[in-house]
């Protein structure tokens, strides 16, 4: 390999299976891993299916596995992630896959659903607007989860989605956990009932990827933990 070329491996191939593809790609000063990837499509394949959208760290759609870690492909540097100047891309681990470097995202939003995670409305839209406090407890706690883009990266990462296809994942709990501590949200019970059965948040393992991994420095580790401790406290109190 000549110092001005990158070793890439895409991974290429659908639901049914594939195999790695080897390209050679100019390397280039702050290059992206979209940037690799998009090089490719443009010059050495247009088959290579991928996705992406705003380039800038936004909207977390170029998520991939780089090298075998789930990042978000345009604010992910190659030469902070070089391996012996060999460069791995592979779609993200834990949801099916469409083609190619492209996943459904349907799982993962299934999920998100199943742990109520849509907003339980208290007021119609006729109603006044009441004021929460932007400095209690709950809110501090609600406004840290409401920045989840739902990228995919924490469900990529977490080794318990792998092992048990019915844990809600990560993304889903810290939406759970970010409704439940919403003012506005007019069924806690329905969430706490939600993430507490089977494939909810005691399956958690609290192995830590998900806020290891997380590009935005979210926690969703933590958000479990809390809904663990009020899951147990509504069981509880129910049998009093």
């Amino acid at each position: 390999m000549g110092r001005d070329e990158l070793d890439v491996s895409i991974w290429r191939g659908d639901a049914n299976g594939g195999r790695f593809e080897d390209f050679k790609v100019p390397a280039q000063d702050s290059q992206t891993v979209l940037d690799v990837v998009s090089w490719v499509q443009q010059n050495e394949d247009p088959t290579l299916s991928y996705r992406y959208a705003c380039r800038v760290g936004m909207c977390g759609s170029c998520a991939m596995m780089v090298n075998g870690v789930p990042r978000w492909t345009c604010r992910t540097h190659v030469k902070k992630v070089l391996d012996t100047q060999k460069l791995t891309v592979a779609p993200l681990r834990n949801l099916p896959v469409i083609k190619d470097l492209a996943t459904d995202m349907d799982p993962f939003f299934d999920k998100w659903v199943k742990a109520a995670g849509v907003h339980h409305p208290s007021k119609t839209r006729d109603d006044p607007i009441e004021p929460v406090n932007p400095a209690s407890p709950a809110r501090l706690e609600a406004d840290i989860g409401i920045e989840c883009i739902n990228c995919s990266v924490c469900y990529a990462a977490c080794d318990t989605v792998t092992g048990n296809a019915d844990y809600l994942g990560p993304a889903a709990l810290q939406r759970a956990w970010t409704l439940y501590n919403d003012a506005k949200d007019a069924d806690h019970q329905t969430i706490l009932d939600a993430v507490s059965g089977n494939g909810g948040c005691h399956n958690c393992h609290s192995q830590g990827s998900c806020t290891l991994y997380c590009p935005n420095e979210l926690n969703p580790m933590k958000a479990i933990a809390g809904l663990k401790r009020a899951t147990a406290a509504s069981f509880f109190k129910r049998r009093k």
